[in-house]
Formats: C-alpha cells, structure tokens, sequence
C-alpha cells in the first residue's frame, strides 16, 4: 500500500475531519475569490464608464494676453478674438502613448454674437460627444442640427427664446431646438450650436477657441498624459483638472486595497482552521501513527500522509472555493444595482483562468502551510510513547 492510498483511507475514516478542513478552506477561498472578483468587476466596469463623468483635460491656446474663464475653471489666457487652436490638429491626440485612456474629444469654438440689440456668448460644439463631455446635461427638445441653437437656461429666459422659435445670429436665422435645463454653471449663459454652423457665424472655419477631454488614467498618472498632449500640440496650454481624475482613481484604489486586505484576513482565519483541525486529527492518531513506526515508517513517511490528506483537500477547496466565488460574486454584484447602481445589471463575471489558477494555489499553500507543524509533530512522536496510548 502506498502513501497516497493511506491518505485516501485515513480521509474516508475520519470524514467529520475532512469536511471541516474542507469548508474551512473553501469559506476562504471563495471569500478571496469574491473580494477579488467584485473588485476587478467594479473597477474595470468604473473604467469604462468614466467619461459619464465629464472633461477632465482642457486644451487652450498659448497667449500672454488677458486671461478669462469657462464654468468657473481658468483657461490660462485666453483672447477669444486672437487666438485659437486648428481643429485638425486635434486629431494628434490619438496618437499619443497613452490614446487608449482618451474617451472623447470635444473641440469648441467661443465668440461674442449679436443677438438683435443684446450680445451673447455662443459655443460651437461637437454634440456626439456631448453626453460624455456634459452628462448632467438635460435638454427640454432636442440638440441642434446644422441650421439650430440650442440655449441654457438663463441665455433662454433673457433673450425671451422658446423651443422651435427662429432666432437671428449675427443676421443668420437659426431655430431653438432646445432648452437646457438650470445647470448652476456658465452653461446657462450660452447659446450652443454645432461646430461647423459657429465656425461659420464667426468666420472662423477650421479653429477652435478650447478643446475639452474627457480622459480614463487608470494605468497611468494624469500629468502623463497631460505632458504627452502637450508635446505634440506645443502651441497650446495643457491643464488637467487633477481634483476630477484623482478623485476617481482614489475611490477605486481604497476599495481594491481594502478588497485585498480582507482577503488576506479571510486566508489567514482559513488557514488557522486547519492548523487547529489537523492538529487535533493528530492527537487523535497518536496510536495508528506509533504503529506505522513500528512497521517501518519513516517519520518523512508520517510526515508526507499529513501533508497528501492536507493537498487533497486543498485541491477540492480551491476548485469549489473558485466556483462559489464566481456564484457569490454575481450575487453581490445584483445588490449594487438593487442598491442604486446604474451599472450592476451590465457588468459580466466571466471565468478568469488566472484567478482560477490562483485560486487552487491559495488553497494548496494555504493547506499545506497550515498543515506542515502537525505534519512535523506527527512526524516526531516517539513511537514507544504512541504505542503507549493504545
């Protein structure tokens, strides 16, 4: 009879045992799978969402001439009837190293226009990316076509306009397609019509006043991606507004640490399950392991059928512990969306051969390294003395 053959038997005789190592184990791999899971999932699915949350790159003009502001952030200087950036060169955004975190680019031109016998403020803009650019944006009617305006609040009330009312444009009628809805910013004292409608009222085809980004750093710190922009567009100012990025990237790196530091304290209480379990089993077998001295066991012989019963089990724990850990996790990710999540319903719990592998690993190291005193005690009993407690 071979050792793996005793370790099988001794595991079916003593089942009460085994079971409990086994469902030690399994609670805490299933438990690190799930922390691990649940944290990958949120923050690949925050990922890809991040541009909901607005720009957070500005790109102005250089200039040494009076400085203004747009929503309350500074542009660095900007002249709106002096200076601005050419719209193609934009397009060099996309080939920076770090291109894959650009979300959305949205280029706008600003200019004073007059509005019968007031003067007002119009933005031409890019509206397909709009929604990732303004995502707090409400709009009672629709975005503006070629030959439309769309007005904010307070521009809205003033200048007395109303959805699908003409309004003249520095001569040219246009049509109020829609109303934004207050947004407590400067957005509420704009009128905003497409790019090319205010390149053209403007005279100013193919240039840009400011271009906002909406930009995802996870794998890379903002000011990198700040300093790749402005290398290939060397006559603009680039700024990041750092409070946006690093909030973000702050709130998903505290929820993956704390992930991983109550896995390491799951794995820790599962592995003390097995110290304590296996020690006990080897006091139960004092006697059976003096007998095997008597017949000529080796204590290495004693010491490596603790240590197979342990990786049996491990092995089944890591197996089980993985799966539940997919269960479980996708149970968790339903109370975020039952919670107010918007993204739960969306996010996929796919099965991930890494943490698979790693998940059989833990179990493996956790139950042998759990195991190795008892072994070891096991394997140092006097055999006279264990002969005795028969």
């Amino acid at each position: 009879m071979n050792l793996w053959d005793i370790a099988l038997r001794n595991l079916k005789r003593r089942k009460s045992k085994a079971a409990f190592v086994l469902v030690g184990l399994t609670i805490g791999v299933t438990a690190v799978v799930v922390f691990i899971s649940l944290a990958e999932a949120l923050t690949q699915n925050i990922n890809s969402k991040l541009e909901e949350y607005g720009a957070n790159i500005l790109i102005v003009p250089k200039t040494e001439n009076l400085s203004m502001s747009y929503g309350g952030i500074s542009l660095g200087g900007v002249l709106f009837e002096m200076q601005e950036i050419h719209e193609e060169e934009l397009a060099k955004i996309g080939e920076i190293a770090n291109a894959k975190n650009v979300a959305a680019v949205g280029p706008m031109l600003l200019g004073a226009v007059e509005m019968g016998s007031r003067k007002a403020l119009l933005a031409g803009m890019d509206f397909q990316v709009a929604s990732q650019l303004r995502p707090w944006w409400k709009v009672q009617g629709s975005l503006p076509d070629e030959e439309g305006v769309l007005a904010g609040a307070e521009a809205a009330r003033v200048l007395g306009l109303g959805v699908g009312k003409p309004v003249a444009v520095n001569g040219r009628s246009l049509v109020v397609s829609g109303i934004l809805d207050a947004t407590g910013s400067q957005d509420d004292n704009i009128l905003f019509t497409r790019l090319a409608t205010a390149q053209s009222i403007l005279q100013k085809e193919g240039r840009i006043s400011v271009a906002e980004v909406a930009a995802l750093c996870s794998g890379c710190p903002i000011e990198e991606m700040v300093r790749q922009i402005s290398e290939i567009l060397p006559r603009a100012n680039v700024m990041a507004i750092k409070q946006v990025v690093e909030g973000r990237m702050e709130t998903l790196n505290h929820f993956r640490k704390a992930s991983y530091g109550l896995s390491a304290i799951v794995a820790l209480v599962g592995a003390l399950v097995v110290l304590v379990t296996m020690m006990g089993s080897v006091r139960e077998r004092t006697s059976e392991i003096g007998i095997f001295r008597a017949i000529g066991f080796r204590s290495s012989h004693i010491m490596k059928i603790i240590l197979l019963e342990a990786g049996i089990v491990s092995v089944l724990a890591g197996v089980l512990g993985y799966l539940l850990g997919l269960g479980a996790t996708k149970i968790a990710l339903l109370f975020f969306v039952a919670g107010g999540g918007h993204t739960g319903h969306a996010i996929a719990v796919p099965l991930d051969p890494l943490l698979a592998g790693g998940a059989l690993v833990l179990a493996i190291v956790l139950g042998l390294a759990a195991s190795y005193y008892p072994a070891r005690v096991a394997a140092r009993l006097d055999p006279c003395e264990a002969l005795r407690a028969l």
